[in-house]
């Protein structure tokens, strides 16, 4: 309900078996006065205003994912979308030939911008299918692919990761996926080893490492802000760990162990859209220097909602701040971590998706399910780092193990071993809709103490309840 009264919203467009859920929603927002089907608005039995929109009126409010903090309506108008959409074809060279596959929501900017609106605006065909008959059997957007012999498919780095853990060579016999010409791995951090060992695996399906275009973006900025040329294939920055963690100088190295860092580049600015790289005053940095990064370009929202104070730290003249810190290294963004998410301990820098990724690989541990964070701890008045994994373990002598083994990589990794670890049920650890961990709410989760009491995400809740309802007819 936080959502609809931000907006003020007079209307719910909804399904009719959600009409009592809607009820009651619509008592709690005192600007909501009518529930309507689409069969009613189209037969006239719901009266609403017909508009005629003009290009800087908004076209929709895009609220945050909330992967750190409360979500913010973010302002796009019509000439946001259009150049964003036309600025993200010009990159990728869309044409009306082209065959979009999207297994991604409508209700989620990647889904409804990079991929609906797109087809539309290029006259492209476009392939949907249901997000939870993917996630059921991810091979069903390979096989998608295949079948209509689909160019352009777009998803979050856990759904290529998912596709490796997940099929096997006889789920996948006599595919060819040598049509796909543009895959882009974005919203939530792109990881090296997915993005290597996609490309190393599925080559054999016909699918080509130039293809992967690991991608950078923001609600702020519609959908897209950054892309790699097309064709080149992912960049990895492998560079000096300690020298990065101490000073935020991101130097090149040829080491190959836990002295390196690997960040994989998100590409280059779309066109008529800037970045910059600046310190915490605000001055300008050189390449291969961490800072925060800020944009700006015709896609920029003008800012949040009825929301003016997150709305003036949004800006910085005419630039916004994107929230994300990065390094800039041959015209590539190379993406650190969110500004909020990195831990400060002992003057050192911790970034925690190297450190959820690394834990994430040790047997039991459920990968792509681990969270790392800074808490409160109410007893010495300071911040402790916690790290909360989900695992199918219930022994408690592995558990205990399972433990020690997350400290030890914690101590090679950081220099520092975690103050507590958490091992939690599957569907524990928060996410957003695309997937990405919510850091903010696994935290306040933690701290509220219902960790460990076989509590699951709601999230997870409702996506079970759902797929209970897919029938066993649904096949590749």
């Amino acid at each position: 309900s936080a959502i609809l009264k931000n907006c003020g919203a007079k209307m719910m467009v909804i399904i009719p078996e959600a009409k009592r859920f809607a009820q009651v929603l619509k008592a709690q927002v005192e600007s909501m006065h009518t529930l309507a089907t689409i069969e009613e608005l189209t037969s006239g039995a719901a009266k609403y205003n017909k508009f005629t929109p003009a290009a800087n009126d908004i076209a929709f409010l895009q609220y945050t994912s909330g992967s750190t903090g409360n979500p913010k309506g973010v302002m796009l108008t019509h000439a946001n979308l259009l150049a964003n959409v036309h600025a993200l074809g010009e990159v990728v060279q869309v044409k009306s030939t082209d065959v979009i596959v999207s297994w991604l929501p409508l209700y989620h900017d990647m889904g409804l911008i990079g991929t609906w609106l797109s087809s539309l605006y290029y006259a492209a065909m476009l392939v949907v299918m249901s997000p939870l008959n993917f996630i059921s059997r991810p091979q069903r957007w390979l096989w998608a692919i295949h079948r209509y012999r689909g160019t352009i498919s777009a998803a979050p780095n856990f759904a290529y990761e998912l596709c490796l853990k997940r099929l096997t060579d006889d789920d996948l016999q006599g595919l060819d996926l040598s049509s796909w010409r543009v895959a882009c791995n974005g919203a939530e951090p792109v990881s090296p080893e997915t993005v290597e060992n996609f490309c190393r695996h599925f080559s054999k399906y016909g699918f080509k490492r130039e293809t992967l275009m690991p991608v950078y973006g923001l609600a702020e900025c519609s959908v897209g802000l950054a892309l790699p040329p097309l064709d080149r294939g992912p960049l990895i920055d492998k560079i000096n760990r300690e020298v990065f963690v101490n000073t935020g100088h991101a130097i090149p190295s040829t080491e190959v162990d836990e002295r390196v860092l690997r960040f994989v580049a998100c590409g280059r600015p779309l066109p008529g859209h800037e970045v910059r790289i600046v310190d915490n005053a605000g001055r300008e940095l050189p390449e291969r220097y961490e800072g925060k990064l800020h944009f700006r370009g015709p896609s920029a929202t003008s800012g949040y909602y009825h929301n003016i104070e997150d709305t003036r730290q949004l800006f910085d003249g005419d630039w916004l701040d994107s929230g994300d810190m990065a390094y800039i290294a041959g015209g590539d963004i190379f993406i650190t971590g969110r500004k909020k998410d990195i831990i400060i301990r002992a003057g050192r820098n911790i970034y925690p998706q190297e450190l959820e990724e690394a834990v994430g690989k040790i047997a039991g541990i459920r990968k792509g399910n681990v969270v790392v964070f800074a808490a409160k701890d109410t007893v010495n008045q300071t911040e402790k780092l916690v790290v909360m994994a989900e695992t199918r373990e219930e022994n408690p002598g592995k558990l205990n193990a399972l433990r020690e083994e997350i400290n030890t990589l914690a101590m090679d990794l950081l220099g520092t071993a975690a103050d507590e670890v958490v091992l939690a049920l599957p569907g524990t650890v928060l996410k957003t809709s695309s997937g990405k961990i919510r850091r903010a709410g696994n935290r306040a989760l933690f701290e509220s103490g219902r960790i460990g009491r076989g509590y699951k995400a709601l999230w997870w809740q409702i996506v079970c309840l759902t797929a209970s309802g897919i029938g066993p007819e649904l096949r590749r």
